[in-house]
């Protein structure tokens, strides 16, 4: 099956070797045109994958029109910041397409509305995408090693089809149908990550990174039922299983950002010598408003942006969440 990758990032890239290693003819879509033939010409991407060979049975494209034709599935994974743009960037080339169905791996908002990405590509595209979400930092998925994820879908027999296009020997697929929820959990452990990492930067030890990561967690499913997810949701892969990789991964960049915060080193400096995008930074304000909207206490979320904002050291915030009034666990 041809299946166009939109966005030639660490994960995109990753998601494009696992569907080759089930047989299938990927193409990888990236913004930079020399960049794209640069890694067409090396099979290599040292950007976004360093170390990794890309077969030649995969594709390197900056044309949308190149990377649609004949396609019979759309894998999006576009930075969130980016999404809005390249989704019109590419509508009339994927009804050129036919307009084959489209699954959502991108983790995160659109900046100005708080919209999903899914909700983007029904407003930008009108379609329904599903959307592809679980514990699966890139490298490791690029190499091989067995992963397990989940795909959701409004339609079951979409992401039947999903999990047909991408299950292997090395990548397992689950499927769902709550697709907000998926969404929710993909973006909201990115938040959680950072302050881990902060955790980490301040040296504070595994005590209070499992106390971090716990609450972090109902945090994550207290705003994401009051968003209409399910909360069975945030106890799956999607939830608990991604935050859990994303919080205690070296190669996690949220993670990375956040123990670099923790070390006493500016936002700015940080993210300036940064390639690849820490979706958490850019998605920890939209969480925070839409708590504020919904009525529901984010502690961690709060103190994290904070952080990011400059208005507290990491240190203080760290004690502000320890002088929080006593409660019930479950409150």
């Amino acid at each position: 099956m041809i299946a166009t990758v939109i966005g030639d990032g660490g994960w995109g890239s990753a998601l494009a070797l696992v569907l080759h290693r089930n047989g299938h003819a990927p193409r990888v879509w990236g913004p930079d045109a020399a960049y794209s033939a640069e890694v067409r010409a090396t099979r290599r991407n040292p950007r976004f994958l360093p170390g990794v060979e890309l077969p030649e049975g995969i594709v390197w494209t900056a044309d949308p029109s190149e990377a649609l034709a004949g396609s019979e599935a759309v894998v999006f994974v576009v930075p969130s910041k980016y999404a809005r743009a390249t989704l019109e960037r590419f509508k009339d080339a994927w009804v050129a397409a036919g307009r084959p169905p489209v699954v959502s791996a991108t983790k995160g908002f659109d900046l100005a509305t708080r919209e999903r990405i899914s909700e983007l590509v029904r407003e930008v595209w009108g379609a329904d995408a599903a959307v592809l979400s679980g514990p699966s930092i890139a490298p490791e998925t690029a190499r091989g090693v067995p992963t397990a994820v989940t795909i959701a879908a409004a339609d079951p027999a979409t992401a039947v089809f999903f999990q047909r296009l991408f299950t292997g020997d090395t990548f397992r697929v689950y499927t769902d149908d709550d697709v907000c929820g998926l969404e929710y959990g993909g973006a909201l452990k990115n938040v959680i990550a950072l302050a881990a990492g902060v955790c980490d930067g301040l040296g504070l030890g595994v005590n209070a990174k499992a106390a971090l990561v716990t609450r972090g967690l109902a945090e994550m499913t207290r705003l994401g039922t009051a968003l209409g997810a399910r909360a069975e949701t945030f106890r799956g892969l999607s939830g608990i299983g991604d935050l859990m990789v994303t919080c205690m991964s070296p190669q996690s960049r949220n993670r990375t950002v956040g123990e670099r915060l923790g070390k006493g080193e500016s936002l700015d400096a940080i993210l300036g010598g940064m390639v690849q995008v820490a979706e958490g930074v850019h998605t920890c304000a939209g969480a925070l408003a839409l708590a504020r909207e919904c009525g529901v206490e984010t502690p961690l979320m709060a103190e994290t942006d904070a952080i990011l904002s400059g208005r507290k050291k990491p240190a203080e915030a760290v004690l502000s969440l320890m002088r929080r009034d006593p409660r019930a666990e479950r409150d």
